[in-house]
């Protein structure tokens, strides 16, 4: 994604930035196959005794027992296919059965209200589970822009994140051809109920 103007500002927290961290990593590992790079990095990963912390443990667990290759393959028989893959993981396909629908105009309304286009040479849709994963991680500690309140972040992630995000993470904790992803499932899985609750006890 490219900016071309800042959001509201807010002075992101220590909290936050793990938050962003957590976006941008899940964001990373959806855009692309891990390489080994990569797989070192999560490999590294420790988690807590919480469910997330849990699930990170076994994301790290399955990184160090990883192939280059065979992720490669996995990632591909689990989104692009022959023709497609095993999931489609946009908003659209999510919310309507179709790509290119309505949540994805919606999405494309609210990314030009924050001053964000899609980067040149970029030709997937923006309202990808990646996309999405990435732009949160960069509207919380301002990557685009100045960081956007609480408030703002709650309502682009109760629009465009939270009516599909954990379905798409629980599909693919159990799809077929997961292996490594399915690990990757379980952490956005957990993260995303994580954010519902926080999100929930902010209005409160």
């Amino acid at each position: 994604m490219n900016a071309t103007a800042p959001g509201p500002a807010g002075q992101p927290t220590d909290e936050d930035r793990l938050r962003a961290d957590l976006y941008n990593y899940l964001g990373l590992v959806l855009s692309r196959p891990m390489d080994r790079m990569t797989l070192d990095q999560t490999a590294a990963l420790e988690g807590d005794d919480s469910a997330l912390g849990r699930a990170i443990t076994k994301l790290a667990t399955a990184a160090r027992d990883a192939d280059v290759k065979d992720v490669k393959r996995e990632y591909n028989a689990l989104f692009i296919g022959l023709g497609r893959g095993e999931l489609l993981p946009y908003a659209s396909f999510y919310l309507t059965g179709f790509l290119n629908e309505k949540p994805l105009g919606a999405l494309r309304r609210d990314f030009m209200a924050l001053g964000l286009a899609r980067a040149e040479g970029v030709f997937e849709p923006e309202d990808g589970i990646a996309s999405l994963m990435e732009v949160m991680g960069a509207i919380i500690v301002g990557r685009f822009g100045a960081p956007l309140v609480l408030s703002r972040q709650r309502d682009f992630w109760g629009k465009h994140v939270a009516p599909w995000a954990g379905h798409f993470f629980t599909d693919l904790s159990k799809a077929k051809t997961a292996s490594l992803y399915a690990a990757v499932g379980d952490v956005g899985r957990e993260f995303m109920e994580i954010e519902r609750e926080a999100f929930r006890l902010a209005t409160a």
